[in-house]
């Protein structure tokens, strides 16, 4: 049980460098079996959490069984996905820059590209809002999941990937941005084609962004071991 506590650690700091979380922002649940959970604490800045910090929970319940900190107010929304979803290891909610650009415009995002569908699904679908931490959010979530979708937008409140280890999901984590700033980008291209700027001009342009919202921490792609 230590070393997933370590494992959500060196994961959530890595999240952190690139650009993902930020301060405690974002959070995170792996499965330890299949009564238990552990996530992230509440409110807790993510390089100086120990894993002593990180709370294991019963699935069913929430019960808290050791952690020396409040679990994170998601907890019901990554128990939401794990219940659900018996494939699924790693539930892993951010604030990506792009990809919540995208919880913005207020729709759901179909993916065209076939090479994709076995990352992201067929469908990024876009989750009503409501209030972080409530089972509002957590109820509106679960009528969402679906076994083919491994990633959600959730509007006005970032996004949520979900996998059956912690590598697969950091790479759908990295696809959803991808795929958001490639769908960004077409949709700014299509708004601007009577405008002057060329396409590379948007390309550098939406580029210029990720790089800012994401603290020019984005190059580096190291996975926590």
């Amino acid at each position: 049980m230590s070393h997933v506590q370590q494992q959500i650690v060196e994961l959530s700091q890595h999240l952190c460098r690139r650009g993902f979380f930020a301060a405690t922002g974002g959070n995170l649940a792996l499965r330890i079996d299949a009564q238990h959970i552990a996530v992230t604490p509440s409110a807790t800045d993510y390089f100086s959490m120990r894993p002593q910090d990180v709370c294991v929970l019963r699935l069913k319940d929430l019960a808290q069984l050791s952690g020396e900190r409040e679990p994170s107010v998601e907890s019901e929304l990554h128990a939401t996905v794990l219940r659900a979803r018996p494939d699924v290891q790693c539930s892993i909610h951010t604030h990506q820059p792009v990809a919540s650009a995208c919880t913005l415009l207020g729709e759901s995002l179909d993916v065209p590209d076939p090479q994709l569908w076995g990352s992201l699904g067929k469908h990024i679908p876009l989750v009503g809002y409501a209030p972080s931490g409530s089972n509002w959010l957590a109820g509106k979530f679960g009528r969402a999941i679906r076994w083919d979708y491994n990633a959600y937008l959730m509007r006005n409140h970032g996004v949520l990937c979900c996998g059956p280890d912690i590598e697969t999901t950091l790479a759908r984590i990295e696809d959803l941005e991808t795929f958001c700033r490639d769908y960004l980008l077409r949709q700014i291209t299509q708004q601007s084609r009577n405008q002057s700027q060329s396409p590379a001009a948007l390309a550098r342009l939406v580029d210029a962004l990720v790089r800012s919202s994401a603290g020019d921490t984005h190059s580096s792609t190291e996975t926590p071991s």
